[in-house]
């Protein structure tokens, strides 16, 4: 009998799944108020899509799974998406839910994220997508604690996933799972400790854990990217970004830390996203660990200078070769 899973030479397995909720993202086109605007740009934006969008901008096969509404945004989403090289084939289109909308309101000290998901195609997702042929293949599946806060069907799913490894069984071929913390506490209202627990269990039944250290400090009270990495084991390789510092990584009991270079912020939402994107494209090129966080730094220095959330990461390529 044929492998169910064995993929032909015309269609070769896909670098990156990535899996999560995208939005229609409608922002101001400067730093004014969303309350003193007139207009708005409609862009489209979610974390793991961001990741997906990079690793095609880097030169990876990368394919988004999710869900969207049978609506205009849907339909923009996915159009989108693919005009970036993101594969988008498998995504569910929902004819009873609507595809999520956020809006951008800058302010004095950061731009302040409005959402508009509540009840959304993509927070209807659950365990059964982890069934998917699409999730058997890749190298790496990449999620978000993100998902976990959208529904309690999100929730499991990403147990299936992170935790129970469902989609490839006992004897499957396993890819790294890479987990981003991306607390996000306006979607745990009120389920704060809810919040530290679910993320502390799915990022310690990851491969790959990227956390940032102000969120690990909010959501676990530990502060020192030491601690942090002992807290999350028995994680094999956790990447804890602490903002303009830099980031450091822990594998095998050996840390290493590489300085985030200087960059005039525009905005700084995408950029964590934008700096996943980067370092596992060092996973996937298997470069060493200095260079998979050097990576990950230009990526994320190119986001921050852009106000977009899926800004254009192959300028980051070229200076690696400098």
């Amino acid at each position: 009998m044929p492998d169910p899973t064995a993929v032909s030479p015309e269609h070769p397995p896909t670098d990156v799944v990535c899996l999560g909720e995208t939005m229609a993202v409608l922002s101001p086109p400067d730093d004014r108020p969303l309350a003193d605007q007139a207009a708005l740009r409609l862009c489209v934006g979610g974390a793991e899509s961001n990741v997906a969008c990079g690793l095609a901008a880097l030169g990876h096969r990368a394919a988004w799974l999710s869900r969207v509404g049978d609506d205009a945004f849907g339909r923009r989403i996915r159009a989108e998406l693919a005009a970036r090289g993101v594969e988008v084939g498998a995504v569910a289109v929902d004819p009873a839910h609507p595809t999520g909308v956020y809006f951008k309101d800058p302010g004095p000290d950061a731009t302040r994220p409005l959402y508009y998901r509540s009840g959304s195609a993509a927070a209807c997702m659950g365990p059964e997508l982890a069934g998917a042929p699409e999730l058997r293949g890749p190298r790496i599946v990449h999620v978000s604690g993100i998902t976990a806060a959208l529904s309690r069907s999100c929730a499991r799913l990403l147990e299936e996933i992170v935790v129970r490894r469902t989609p490839w069984g006992a004897a499957g071929r396993r890819p790294i799972v890479s987990f981003d913390v991306n607390h996000r506490p306006a979607l745990w209202s009120g389920r704060n400790a809810d919040a530290a627990a679910a993320l502390r269990d799915l990022a310690r039944a990851a491969d790959l854990v990227f956390v940032g250290r102000d969120e690990a400090e909010t959501l676990w009270g530990t502060a020192h990217p030491d601690d942090i990495a002992s807290l999350l084991a028995p994680a094999p390789l956790v990447v804890v970004k602490d903002a303009e510092h830099g980031a450091t990584s822990y594998a095998a009991g050996e840390a290493t830390f590489a300085p985030a270079p200087a960059v005039e912020v525009v905005e700084p939402v995408g950029a964590g996203d934008a700096f996943a994107a980067g370092y596992l494209s060092g996973v996937l090129a298997d470069l060493d660990e200095p260079s998979r966080l050097r990576l990950g730094h230009l990526t994320a220095a190119t986001a921050l200078r852009s106000r977009d959330d899926i800004p254009d990461l192959s300028e980051a390529l070229a200076l690696t070769r400098r």
